[in-house]
């Protein structure tokens, strides 16, 4: 008998052991089911945020750094930095003035603010005060209407420019560019509306949100008396020399001498891609450690049914090897059966990660792919064969004459 036969038989005979055991197998694949359940929902996550993330920061910009008081994230401690100076308007001016012109800059200032027009209102609204060149910093386009000018900037303008959401439910049928609105208990005009941007991270909704002149907001829209400069510098390749460059310029407006420290950070997209790798890593282990664990005694669970499953079909075995069966073809079988079960039990566990997908897929961004759905396949599968070989190794070594004389 070649080694494709006892395959098509050991799985013929270990479906038929499966079979006439259903409740048995069943429980004996809780561990298994778990173990499944975790590390295909945890792949799924993982996957998922990795998606969402790498898609906020490309819409972001990979090229654009923010120049703050404050670090994004940091490992000094904090009562080392909480001292430093704020970044007001006249020094992002300067900055401005000192940039290589290549560069988009733009000042920003952020706070939460009511938006009303007629009898609608929309609260906890992101009003950004920024100046002309925001719309390259931030990478967002228009739908209609047009962006602030450097003028309505200088003049302290009320105007502004409404995210996709709030002109939606100000204006669903359109023609929003030029009517009035109120933030708090200011008038503004419209002057423009933006394209849908979705939200960042799937979480942060970046169409809620309203532009003016940062002129305009320092005057009683925000309690923050600072702001920051955010500056595009176009090209990955130019990224690690402009970094220098973008502190070289803030160093030189803040006149901080050569041998004193930054008291400012110049932050970018790369501290957040680290810091997500970080989350990861971290949230991949706690996934890894609890799948471990889940499969360990699912394994043993398995162990020890097909040492029950051996002693049960000891005659059996014996009679199989007496007529000729070679150890090798009782170890296939048992091997077989171990790893049907766990398969059985990765196909369930795959179809209640799947259904916890779907139903969490609208709040949270998992994503089922076919590479998560293969491995929870091979990881099952391997369990089986890993925890089921020491039984069918006893099996296949077991003496016929002792095999036979089993009750």
């Amino acid at each position: 008998m070649n080694l494709f036969s006892e395959i098509r038989e050991g799985l013929h005979i270990s479906w038929a052991a499966i079979r006439a055991n259903k409740l048995r197998a069943v429980l004996t694949t809780l561990g298994i089911i778990i173990g499944i359940v975790t590390v295909t929902l945890m792949g799924a996550a993982i996957q998922g945020l990795n998606k969402v993330f790498l898609t906020s920061v490309s819409a972001v910009g990979t090229d654009v750094f923010y120049i703050q008081k404050f670090p994004w994230f940091s490992d000094e401690p904090w009562w080392k930095i909480r001292n430093r100076r704020e970044i007001y308007i006249p020094d992002g001016q300067s900055f401005i003035r000192n940039a290589n012109p290549a560069w988009a800059v733009t000042l920003q200032s952020v706070g939460l603010r009511s938006v009303k027009y007629e009898k609608s209102i929309a609260t906890s609204v992101v009003l950004v005060g920024t100046t002309e060149n925001g719309y390259l910093t931030d990478g967002v386009t228009l739908k209609d209407g047009r962006y602030l000018s450097a003028s309505e900037v200088d003049g302290n303008r009320p105007v502004c420019v409404l995210g996709a959401d709030i002109a939606n439910k100000f204006f669903p049928n359109g023609g929003g560019v030029g009517q009035r609105v109120r933030i708090e208990d200011t008038g503004f005009e419209v002057i423009g509306i933006l394209d849908k941007r979705g939200k960042f991270l799937g979480l942060e909704n970046l169409d809620n949100s309203a532009y003016i002149p940062i002129t305009r907001m320092a005057r009683g829209f925000t309690f923050w008396p600072g702001c920051r400069i955010v500056c595009k510098v176009g090209g990955l390749s130019k990224i690690e020399d402009s970094k220098e460059e973008v502190r070289g310029v803030m160093r030189k407006v803040r006149r901080i001498a050569p041998a004193d420290p930054d008291d400012f950070s110049v932050n970018s997209s790369e501290a957040l891609i680290k810091a997500f790798t970080r989350m990861s890593t971290v949230i991949g282990g706690v996934g890894l450690f609890i799948t471990g664990l889940s499969l360990f005694v699912g394994g043993i669970g398995i162990m020890n049914i097909m040492f029950v499953s051996v002693a049960e079909r000891t005659r059996e075995i014996g009679v199989r090897k007496a007529v000729g069966a070679k150890r090798r073809t009782i170890l296939i079988q048992f091997l077989i059966e171990a790893a049907t079960i766990c398969l059985i039990g990765g196909l369930i566990g795959l179809s209640i990660a799947w259904v916890v997908t779907l139903a969490i897929s609208k709040i949270f961004p998992a994503t089922l792919s076919l590479p998560i759905v293969g491995i929870a396949l091979v990881v099952s599968a391997l369990t089986g064969v890993i925890a089921g070989f020491l039984p069918a190794w006893r099996a296949a070594r077991m003496n016929p004459v002792d095999a036979l004389r089993a009750e």
